[in-house]
């Protein structure tokens, strides 16, 4: 893995993100604008998962990381479930279903793999490193 300096540089977080572009765009179809729950859970699932993956990169522990990446994961999988509702009230055609499925299943399994990665790193190592540079030697107080 390369060094990443911010939560938009990591892969998971650019595919949630389209996630969440794709289901705004298929929730504001005629047919699903209308059905404000199921519109609103499946809007707000898609969000967590992108929001929680963000979250946990800036918490700065890769425990805790792995714990918000956890909490992403466990959205999708609520996305997923929620195409189900909205491909049997017809909201969405089976073409549109497919196409979205195969996208939260890709991002679940890839929050899967990453999960395993950050998990093989001892748990107090940090995600990000401090940037601050060491005093000099001309700065430091003198006693």
């Amino acid at each position: 893995m390369g060094t990443v300096k911010q939560f938009e540089d990591l892969r998971v977080w650019q595919e949630a993100r389209g996630l969440v572009r794709e289901v705004y765009k298929v929730t504001k179809q005629r047919a699903f604008v209308r059905d404000f729950a199921l519109r609103d859970q499946i809007t707000r699932a898609a969000i967590s998962s992108m929001s929680n993956i963000a979250e946990g990169f800036e918490r700065g522990s890769r425990k805790e990381f792995v714990q918000f990446l956890n909490i992403a994961k466990g959205s999708n999988g609520e996305v997923r479930s929620q195409l189900y509702i909205a491909l049997d009230q017809e909201y969405i055609d089976e073409r549109k279903f497919g196409e979205l499925r195969e996208s939260a299943l890709g991002l679940s399994r890839r929050l899967a793999k990453f999960i395993t990665y950050l998990e093989s790193y001892p748990s107090s190592s940090r995600v990000r490193r401090s940037r601050q540079p060491a005093p000099s030697p001309r700065t430091r107080p003198t006693t």
